[in-house]
């Protein structure tokens, strides 16, 4: 596997990825083999499931492949653009295969048929509006940041989109939202105890 008297092991990440345009397959297993782990890796992180991680370092290599022209290194290096490519193609995954919403009358009747677990106690009428003073008592910003990633399972950069304010600050404002909550409603139960 030499080209031009360079072993392609040594070949620098930027003209391995050029290389992939000639559609030589030689260059496109060394690609493969040089970046395999950190792209499966950043999957599996992502999706926790081997056989799906395997489908999307695939698919990353795949757009790779079709998309070599495009690589900017000023934007970051051939290893950050592969990963940036397999987070965004697992979080997809992810999001593809999340639960579909249930309607609460459906939830109700489907929760009486399990025994007494945390979940049930958290659907009793207490608890509920326990729930409803906490979150009334936040500021009314973290409380829509709050309410839109935990009851529409909005991402914080949606959030942030929507409420057009930067990643960090809706993130910020959900974390600190949770956090009054989670005290709130710990000293609530205190109390109850």
């Amino acid at each position: 596997m030499r080209r031009i008297g360079i072993p392609l092991e040594r070949v620098p990440d930027e003209a391995l990825l050029a290389g992939l345009m000639t559609g030589d397959p030689e260059i496109a297993v060394a690609f493969v083999r040089r970046f395999q782990r950190r792209v499966f890796g950043v999957a599996l992180a992502v999706v926790g499931d081997i056989q799906l991680a395997e489908d999307i370092a695939q698919q990353t290599f795949e757009r790779a492949c079709r998309h070599a022209q495009v690589y900017d290194p000023r934007r970051g290096s051939v290893p950050t653009w592969l990963s940036a490519i397999a987070h965004n193609l697992a979080i997809d995954a992810v999001r593809a295969r999340k639960a579909t919403p249930v309607d609460p009358a459906d939830l109700e009747n489907m929760m009486e048929t399990i025994a007494d677990t945390p979940e049930r106690h958290a659907l009793s009428a207490e608890a509920v509006a326990d729930l409803r003073r906490a979150v009334g008592k936040l500021p009314r910003e973290q409380a829509r940041a709050l309410v839109m990633a935990g009851i529409y399972g909005m991402t914080a950069q949606q959030v942030a989109d929507f409420e057009q304010i930067p990643l960090g600050t809706a993130k910020t404002r959900i974390r600190a939202a949770m956090g009054k909550v989670r005290a709130s409603l710990a000293a609530r139960q205190v109390d109850h105890d």
